[in-house]
């Protein structure tokens, strides 16, 4: 057969875009049809992967940040041969339940490497990926050997995490890392000059990478532009000047390509202009069997690293695959088991940030996987184990991380770590920088990445700096986040059982929310079992039946407890409810829950937080003892007197219901 000329074959990817668009009458057609050729060149010519398993540790990772243009990566999907994007998927482009849904979700899609749409988390992701290739590769060698290619955009480039990410990359030098920038100069508004004229190509190089211009439809020169870029010492972005909806012949080149289907006029006229005589998704045998052959082209590639692979020593192959299925290692749990342990017999009254170093220091013996930083708070943080070797540009041996003041960066880049692969990252800001990290932590928590956030300095209790950097209404914010794990242990032992929680979770992200101020001890009596497991846990038992139920997180405990030995003094019958994980306890089948919340009258709730959330335990008619506005400046006991969040507002409270009762 001869051979398919490549326009041919970028054709094909136009031609699947512009029906798959048309057919949802939804969607965006420009760039599928403007990136045709780049991508057209990007598989053929260079991106190793193995169709027949997209999974192949080894196989480059491309990456579409502009997702919108999904059409593009699914059309690609379909022509060289993943079993799953059939052309039926493309038929149902953005319907329900269909592999195709209007930005790629790597937990729902075959061939996705992770969840874009939101402009800019694509390109800060894929830091992530880069650096935890380089990181593997220094462990285990020839194995591990790939490139992450990243397709964005104009948006993406303007969207701040840009910054972060290009900023990380460079610093590092992440050579193995390429973008290929969708230069079209063209958004929603309409051109780029209406809101932009930055050079990007100049921006780039002064963050450390090789940088150029390329026309993005001249498929030599793109290339060309390729090969330099790997052999770059740097990464790498390339410019591809390209017109959006290429070949319509009214909408080229104007936002009217960007997001809406063409119509059949324009559609028509588009595909006459490219010479495709086809019906709505109908690709020609030979251009069908020429993609086919770019998906399988890559399988000697990955036989051959099979035999690497396989050359490895039996315990270091084994560690390699159990690391990559997200397998933690048996020791895990036991060291976890005697840490609590010595924590019950030599109790610390410890911040619970140093809780957590505790927690680090017995995980990173046993965990090797385990990639710690921190955005530029590391003594804050207490992150840095004392054996935690650095990363360091050019240098990936080391497993500990200085991201830098760059708190979505970090979030971004930790997404792209873990799924990679091999890696388990743990990343640390304070935790009012959430509103930071916050939009990295959706797609964490969307896209089912296992990444543990540890945010310190949780409330008031930070004290002197202020209202500026106290969280009030973070925990809220969080625990209202679908699959967002958050954590508020009360002591040093709740602190190991919720590393130990969030270590096991593999299917989405956990949030460690960890005091500033030291705690008092309140876990005295040793436990196998994770009490922590449940969300919620009764704490002090009631002498008798129990008149009051007093529910707190995190600092607020160490009061619930001195509340609760008041009230007995009293006569009134009371019991403590330690709740590490308010969601997680709301999680729980009903007849546990119900368990755990209990039936006492009077309930009670001290978080120094806002209430939002509280209600599903204590009810509309129940006491909160917290936060109704920002914090102030001043040394932390005396804010929790101002605001009221003493044991003794606690009792006032439980007296004055249970009087009138």
């Amino acid at each position: 057969m001869a051979q398919v000329d490549h326009s041919k074959m970028a054709n094909a990817i136009r031609a699947l875009a512009m029906d798959g668009v048309e057919k949802a009458k939804s969607g965006h057609p420009g760039l599928p049809m403007g990136a045709a050729d780049v991508a057209t060149v990007l598989f053929t010519q260079f991106l190793k992967f193995d169709a027949a398993d997209p999974k192949w540790p080894d196989r480059d990772r491309f990456i579409l940040s502009a997702g919108h243009g999904s059409m593009l990566l699914y059309a690609l999907l379909y022509l060289t041969g993943n079993k799953e994007m059939t052309l039926d998927q493309l038929k149902n482009f953005r319907q329900l339940h269909s592999k195709t849904p209007g930005h790629p979700e790597n937990f729902h899609t075959s061939g996705v490497e992770t969840t874009t749409g939101p402009l800019g988390q694509g390109i800060a992701t894929s830091v992530g990926f880069a650096l935890a290739e380089r990181m593997l590769a220094a462990e285990y060698g020839d194995v591990v050997d790939h490139y992450t290619y990243v397709l964005c955009s104009d948006g993406d480039l303007m969207e701040g995490v840009s910054h972060e990410a290009m900023a990380l990359a460079g610093h590092l030098k992440l050579s193995k890392l390429i973008f290929l920038y969708d230069d079209n100069g063209i958004s929603i508004d309409g051109p780029l000059t209406l809101a932009d004229s930055v050079d990007q190509v100049a921006r780039f190089k002064a963050h450390g990478w090789n940088s150029e211009h390329v026309d993005g439809h001249d498929q030599s020169a793109i290339a060309a532009s390729i090969k330099r870029a790997q052999a770059s010492d740097r990464p790498s972005m390339i410019a591809c000047k390209t017109t959006i909806g290429f070949g319509a012949p009214k909408k080229a080149g104007t936002s009217k390509a960007h997001g809406e289907p063409l119509g059949a006029e324009e559609l028509a006229g588009a595909k006459k202009a490219l010479g495709w005589d086809y019906g709505p998704f109908e690709v020609p045998d030979d251009v069908l069997t020429a993609w086919r052959n770019v998906g399988k082209q890559g399988a000697s590639a990955h036989a051959d690293w099979t035999k690497r692979f396989e050359a490895l020593p039996d315990d270091k192959r084994a560690e390699f695959t159990r690391r990559n299925d997200h397998v933690r290692p048996a020791a895990m749990e036991d060291a976890i088991r005697q840490l609590k342990k010595k924590l019950v017999d030599e109790p610390q009254t410890v911040a619970t940030r140093k809780a957590s170093e505790l927690a680090l220091e017995a995980l990173v013996q046993v965990v090797p996987e385990m990639v710690i930083g921190s955005a530029d708070l590391t003594p804050s943080n207490n992150t840095r184990t004392k054996s935690a070797i650095e990363v360091k540009p050019g240098d990936f041996k080391g497993r500990y991380i200085h991201y830098g003041i760059r708190e979505m960066g970090m979030a971004a880049a930790m997404n792209g770590i873990a799924l990679h692969g091999g890696f388990i990252p743990a990343g640390a800001t304070f935790m009012c920088f959430t509103d930071y990290a916050r939009p990295a932590m959706r797609i964490s928590a969307l896209a089912q990445i296992p990444v543990i956030y540890i945010m310190t300095h949780d409330s008031i209790g930070l004290g002197e700096d202020g209202p500026t950097h106290q969280p009030v209404e973070h925990l809220a914010a969080m625990r209202a986040m679908p699959n967002m794990r958050v954590f508020r242990p009360a002591d040093t032992v709740e602190t190991a059982e919720c590393w130990q929680l969030a270590m096991e979770k593999t299917n989405g992200p956990t949030m460690l929310a960890l005091s500033r101020q030291n705690l008092t001890p309140v876990r005295t009596t040793h436990h196998d079992d994770n009490l922590c497991a449940a969300g919620g846990y009764e704490l002090i038992a009631a002498k008798g039946k129990a008149a009051v139920s007093i529910f707190a997180s995190g600092s607020e405990v160490e009061i619930a407890v001195a509340a609760q030995k008041q009230l007995a003094d009293k006569g009134i019958a009371t019991r403590v409810v330690s709740v590490p994980s308010l969601e997680l306890l709301l999680e729980q089948p009903e007849e546990r829950q119900k368990a755990i919340i209990g039936d006492a009258p009077i309930k009670i709730a001290v978080e120094a937080a806002v209430r939002f959330g509280w209600d599903a335990v204590i009810g509309h008619d129940g006491t909160f003892i917290g936060m109704k506005g920002f914090g102030s400046s001043a040394p932390a006991k005396e804010l929790y007197k101002l605001f009221g969040i003493t044991a003794e507002a606690v009792v006032e409270a439980a007296t004055s219901k249970h009087n009138a009762a």
